[in-house]
């Protein structure tokens, strides 16, 4: 290996990302993800060998079409089943509905490039507690660890951010709010691709729940996209398994691809 480059996170000896660049451990991970599709693309004599490497994590337009061929063809995805779509919805139904809002307030833990993560998990876990264990009689203390700790500019607001549907929050945060019945702050840490966010649901306007037909479609299209998540997911940890893999964590996979 070439003394240059020891220590740096490789993919078979493509450097990922070099010291001048701060990046944030997923941030790293979505670039060998996408290193190791690449070289995959390029196994498969679908990209030519001496394609230009990524420069700064941005492919080149060559590149992203040949991994989108390879996805094609590697992943097989059956369609839905009528009845794997009508279980779905059973089970999902408050996802669905329409004119859902939710009053709600939040602290924000940005992951911003160079943050330890871990650090920053261990400081919103402990906010997290804290407002839990606030009393009904007690001072606010939401609204000072939001004015207090939160990235957000609604920290100045005490975290308010009012009344939101399901299109105006990042899909990752109304996926874990809307259509469920939870009041109150939140027992779990909540994800996005902004950082962790300790949430407080004040209140919940329920919206209509649409009949299955009506959304159907809708229904379908959130299945397919499960389906491929997991697909290339284990693509991935199947490509990871054969390959060099330095200063970078991936899982290896030993199951097949998804039939």
């Amino acid at each position: 290996m070439d003394a240059s480059v020891s220590g740096l996170a490789q993919v078979n000896g493509v450097v990922l990302a070099y010291p001048n660049e701060q990046l944030t451990a997923e941030a790293l991970r979505q670039r060998a993800c996408a290193e190791l599709l690449r070289q995959a693309a390029i196994r498969a004599g679908l990209l030519a060998e001496d394609d230009p490497l990524p420069l700064g994590g941005a492919m080149t337009e060559s590149a992203s079409a040949a991994i989108e061929r390879l996805l094609d063809r590697e992943l097989h995805l059956p369609e839905p089943t009528e009845e794997a779509l009508r279980r779905h919805h059973a089970a999902q139904r408050g996802r669905y509905a329409v004119g859902e809002r939710v009053l709600m307030r939040h602290i924000l833990f940005a992951v911003t490039p160079g943050v330890d993560v871990n650090a920053l998990r261990q400081r919103a876990e402990a906010c997290l507690l804290d407002v839990r264990c606030a009393t009904p009689d007690s001072q606010d203390r939401f609204a000072t660890a939001a004015r207090s700790t939160s990235n957000c500019p609604s920290g100045a607001e005490g975290g308010n951010l009012g009344w939101l549907t399901s299109r105006e929050c990042a899909p990752e945060l109304a996926g874990e709010i809307f259509g469920k019945p939870e009041i109150g702050v939140l027992p779990r840490l909540v994800h996005s691709r902004f950082g962790l966010h300790v949430v407080e649901v004040l209140a919940r306007e329920p919206g209509v729940e649409p009949p299955f037909e009506a959304v159907k479609s809708a229904v379908a299209q959130a299945l397919r996209q499960q389906a491929f998540a997991t697909a290339l997911r284990q693509y991935l940890q199947l490509l990871a398994a054969g390959a060099t893999l330095v200063g970078v964590d991936l899982d290896a996979a030993t199951s097949p691809l998804v039939q």
